[in-house]
């Protein structure tokens, strides 16, 4: 009898340690819990120590931190058909747990498969400089597209980051040649702008000096005094035109006097020559010295 009752104790205090394992449940602070009582949604539950109904309510815990969606790699054609392949991530997190139990069987699953699919989407509609240059814009039009599509279930895409972009080995090249055209172009347009500014310069300068004629010619004694340091043995130097207008002038009137006479010995020793090779018929040159 004392047996019996024993018995029945021990098994009294392990159904009721059963039926309070049962009915208690505690949530931390990032968890929230959805009870069904009989298959329907009552309410949402936690954080702390909750109580079910033993047998009658069944609960489904939901975690509220941002959870990490690493996006697989994606291959994908850009708009001017470069082939390409992308990977990305996203980042969301649950803000309403009855509606990410009720409406999608599995969040992590179903946002995986619409962040590969509007990857594809999005960046076969921009150009390889865009997707190399203008992630910024391209990230924030992921996200606002997944953002949309997963709110239904209570889900709040908060960012969608461009990891890596990876090119063929022929697009590395072809970049690497675009680069370099680009910089030979700088370059080009750089040292036209500082001719352009030379020229103007140089105008300016011209302007200055041709108010006073004689400044171009302590320009030029300046620079014979800066020509004179050099150690070099050959010197190249231009000589104003306006220096020698004197000693031409005065070559011209001397040529104008003697002109006629010299032009007449000039022809005679001509013709004497030519009569001289005529008649000797010799294959020596004839040397004819004017008087």
């Amino acid at each position: 009898m004392i047996t019996a009752i024993i018995i029945l104790v021990l098994v009294a205090v392990v159904a009721a340690i059963v039926v309070a394992g049962a009915a208690v449940r505690v949530l931390r602070e990032y968890e929230r819990g959805v009870v069904f009582r009989l298959g329907r949604v009552t309410a949402q539950r936690g954080p702390g120590l909750i109580f079910l109904l033993p047998f009658v309510d069944r609960m489904v815990r939901v975690s509220l931190r941002t959870v990490t969606l690493k996006i697989p790699a994606q291959e994908i054609i850009t708009r001017d058909n470069v082939p390409a392949r992308v990977t990305a991530v996203a980042y969301y997190r649950i803000i309403d747990p009855i509606r990410s139990v009720v409406e999608i069987e599995s969040v992590l699953a179903a946002t995986s498969q619409i962040a590969q699919t509007t990857l594809r989407s999005v960046l076969g509609k921009v150009d390889l400089d865009a997707l190399l240059s203008d992630r910024e814009t391209i990230n924030e039009h992921l996200q606002q597209i997944i953002d949309d599509q997963t709110e239904p279930w209570g889900v709040k895409v908060t960012t969608v980051e461009i990891k890596d972009v990876e090119l063929p080995d022929r697009m590395h090249h072809a970049i690497a040649r675009q680069a370099e055209a680009e910089r030979e172009r700088r370059a080009k347009v750089i040292n036209a702008e500082g001719e352009f500014q030379a020229a103007a310069r140089l105008t300016d300068a011209a302007d200055v000096i041709s108010r006073n004629p004689i400044a171009i010619k302590l320009r030029y004694l300046q620079t014979l005094i800066e020509v004179s340091g050099s150690n070099s043995s050959t010197i190249v130097f231009p000589l104003p035109i306006d220096i020698l207008e004197p000693l031409i002038g005065g070559a011209a009137r001397r040529g104008e006097i003697g002109n006629g006479d010299q032009r007449e010995q000039l022809e005679e020793a001509v013709q004497a020559a030519k009569a001289a090779l005529e008649a000797g018929g010799e294959s020596e040159p004839v040397s004819t010295r004017d008087a």
